[in-house]
């Protein structure tokens, strides 16, 4: 009896040492569900109501947003969650001026990017700039969804978060169904612009720690290291979602659909490593603050064990259940194709668990974004060239082969460089 009362003790032990973090994640992922699980909803109802061809120009065309609002944003909201986590331990005046001032670069910086869309855009797209048009105010409104984001998380606001994060998602249910079904392409298009809106909103209602005054000194920090973060930001496009616009450069447009589904999907199972990731985000900002690596290495070798396991987890269910999506949801698609697709990803599910929390985790965190835009635009610039090479050569499945080359060498290379990195902070 007494062993088995001594177990149940070191359970609570442990419950205990990580109770933060594990509450964190449970609102992080009540969080996560409400934002990313509509936004997948207006994923699956889009691949189901509308034709291949079309549900190709819709990932076309949120590809040429996202790519803009990366501009937009230029890794503001990222670098203001990790100033709003330093300014509440060393300094609270600063913290309550990080909102306002973020967010006036991030108007700016919107205002530039879409004078620069409406006067490149046509000549650059053509007939498929008029799809581009509707999603014009995801500019600002992504952003700054992730700014507040940001300063919820900093602030280890998780639960706040979560409440609005949810009660936006269920009131968008009633609305993006029928949008889609009744005006199609169109439809599917404007629900993304109305849920931003609405979140938007909430958050900006939900947060109250800010006042409105200039602050040229926050302005300067968070612009110094958002540079950075923009620059990463960069290069993560271009090694990831730079594939769909060389798709459509080269004319396969439905096949941007398939190649989609199947990255949709890969984004959304690696969420929990994601989640997981960013609780975990001020803790290790914390830590390094205080320079306490050895506990930090400590903490990474556990980390990078747990993503392994989760990943591993992820690539044998999603072998065992993607076919019961295909024949539930996806009829209209080759499912022989999907199937190929996936099978030829799917180890990227481990790396990328693996590497959301090296990255997002622990790098990010510790000040070393830097060394994120170092290996994003090195593999970025990679990609291009071996992706036009492999497409001239083998067709559609080319961009397959060097999404699988790309993710997967720069996943594993980075998780080992950035231990390295701290290995080395002891001597």
């Amino acid at each position: 009896m007494e062993p088995r009362i001594n177990k149940i003790m070191n359970i609570h032990l442990k419950y205990d040492q990580h109770r933060e973090i594990i509450n964190n994640f449970i609102w992080r992922s009540m969080q996560l569900f409400g934002k990313h699980g509509i936004i997948f909803l207006i994923f699956i109802f889009s691949a189901k109501m509308l034709t291949p061809y079309e549900f190709g120009i819709y990932n076309y065309s949120l590809a040429i947003i996202f790519f803009l609002i990366i501009f937009g944003d230029f890794g503001i909201s990222t670098a203001s969650s990790k100033f709003v986590s330093e300014y509440n331990a060393i300094n609270k005046e600063k913290l309550k001026s990080v909102p306002f001032n973020s967010a006036i670069i991030i108007l700016a910086l919107a205002i530039v990017v879409t004078i620069l869309a409406l006067l490149i855009g046509p000549w650059y797209l053509k007939d498929k700039f008029s799809y581009v048009l509707y999603l014009l105010p995801l500019i600002f409104l992504a952003p700054m969804t992730s700014l507040y984001d940001g300063l919820f998380r900093g602030l280890k606001q998780f639960r706040k978060l979560a409440f609005i994060s949810l009660i936006v998602g269920v009131v968008s249910l009633s609305f993006v169904y029928v949008l889609i079904k009744n005006y199609g392409l169109t439809g599917a298009l404007m629900s993304q612009v109305i849920f931003y809106f609405l979140l938007f909103i909430a958050l900006s209602l939900g947060y109250k720690n800010f006042h409105f005054r200039l602050n040229k000194e926050v302005i300067r920090d968070i612009a110094k290291y958002s540079f950075i973060v923009g620059i990463a930001g960069i290069g993560f496009f271009i090694f990831t979602r730079i594939n769909i616009l060389i798709l459509g450069k080269f004319g396969f447009i439905t096949e941007i659909g398939y190649y989609e589904i199947i990255n949709k999907i890969f984004a959304i199972l690696v969420i929990p490593a994601t989640i997981l990731a960013q609780v975990i985000s001020p803790t290790i900002t914390e830590m390094y603050t205080k320079s306490q690596i050895d506990i930090l290495i400590s903490k990474y070798k556990k980390y990078i064990l747990l993503s392994f396991l989760l990943g591993v987890i992820l690539v044998i269910s999603t072998i065992i259940l993607f076919p019961i999506l295909l024949k539930y949801f996806l009829q209209q698609y080759d499912s022989q194709t999907l199937i190929k697709i996936l099978y030829i990803l799917s180890i990227l599910l481990i790396t990328q668990s693996i590497s959301a929390i090296a990255s997002v985790g622990f790098s990010t965190s510790s000040g070393y974004a830097k060394l994120n835009m170092y290996f994003l635009l090195i593999f970025g610039a990679l990609n291009i060239p071996l992706s036009i090479i492999l497409i001239k050569q083998i067709g559609f499945f080319g961009i397959i082969y060097s999404t699988l080359i790309i993710k997967g060498l720069s996943d594993i290379s980075f998780t080992y460089y950035f231990f390295k990195v701290l290995k080395n902070e002891t001597k």
